[in-house]
């Protein structure tokens, strides 16, 4: 290869390089933009002759997609998705401040409530996928939000923006009891465990639900006359789950109560006293029989 040739190659290299370091500085952020000016339009595209989809009062915050470059953010405002001009946004990745709302869009599968925006910290709580959750703030990439009485962060590659919820007041209480209940993770089971400092199944059914003014039958079995049955597609969160294992006559040999995405809370007499496990797969999926709503 001619001298030439290496100098050539050499200085194609180097463009190459650069354009790479270029759109790694600029590739795509999240984080809240707050607008700067009286009013700031938001345009179809990042152009001052894009079409207006709607206007931002001074203070507002909105959502803050990317950077598209040339002095536009990419931004979603009142669940519309448009262009800001960054003259009149201030920028941060890291705020918190009322975004709207964002619902799990997990792929059927249920999201981790972190204590901190990022993978390495401990999961408080799983959201079921379709939750709506009002948006508290960002933190380099994650939503600030609170599931259940519990405050922590999600990431927002799961998360899309959208309108406030109607919640009905049996699923708001529902969650509440879910809430509760997973207050208990981790408390032992002792058979006839009554709480709260250890539990058996249906003691632990019933102590939930007695701390909101219910009170239920204490066995499974006659937990089973509690409320209404209802099909396992209609489950909702805060339901009752009813199992039934191949050496009983009864007609149920444990309940637990459903916290959603096919998960339910419940005192186990294997492993870790009250914990979490699955009904859509595995063991309990086997002997699944029955649900009943209390509320």
């Amino acid at each position: 290869m001619s001298s030439s040739a290496r100098l050539l190659r050499t200085v194609l290299l180097s463009a190459a390089l650069t354009a790479l370091l270029t759109m790694a500085a600029s590739a795509a952020t999240l984080g809240a933009g707050t607008v700067t000016a009286d009013a700031l339009r938001l345009r179809s595209v990042p152009d001052e002759a894009g079409d207006i989809l709607a206007t931002a009062s001074g203070g507002v915050s909105v959502v803050v997609l990317e950077d598209s470059g040339d002095g536009w953010y990419k931004v979603n405002y009142n669940t519309v998705e448009g262009y800001m001009s960054a003259d009149y946004l201030d920028v941060s990745t890291t705020a918190e401040t009322d975004l709207g709302y964002g619902q799990v869009t997990a792929g059927g599968s249920s999201l981790a409530l972190r204590g901190w925006a990022g993978t390495q910290y401990d999961k408080v709580a799983s959201i079921p996928d379709g939750t709506v959750l009002a948006l508290e703030g960002v933190c380099d990439g994650w939503y600030k939000v609170t599931y259940a009485g519990k405050s922590g962060y999600v990431s927002s590659d799961y998360i899309t923006i959208t309108t406030e919820p109607t919640v009905s007041a049996a699923s708001s209480l529902g969650a509440e009891i879910v809430a509760y209940a997973e207050q208990y993770l981790g408390c032992p089971y002792a058979w006839g465990g009554n709480g709260p400092s250890s539990f058996d199944c249906s003691g632990f059914v019933k102590y939930v639900y007695a701390h909101f003014g219910y009170t239920l039958n204490r066995t499974a079995s006659t937990q089973l006359n509690n409320g209404v049955a209802v099909s396992r597609d209609e489950l909702q969160p805060g339901d009752l789950v009813f199992f039934k294992y191949a050496s009983t006559s009864k007609p149920v040999s444990h309940v637990g109560i459903y916290v959603g995405d096919g998960v339910f809370i419940h005192a186990s007499t294997e492993g870790e006293g009250v914990m979490y496990d699955q009904m859509d797969y595995g063991h309990y999926a086997n002997i699944y029989v029955y649900a009943r709503r209390i509320l």
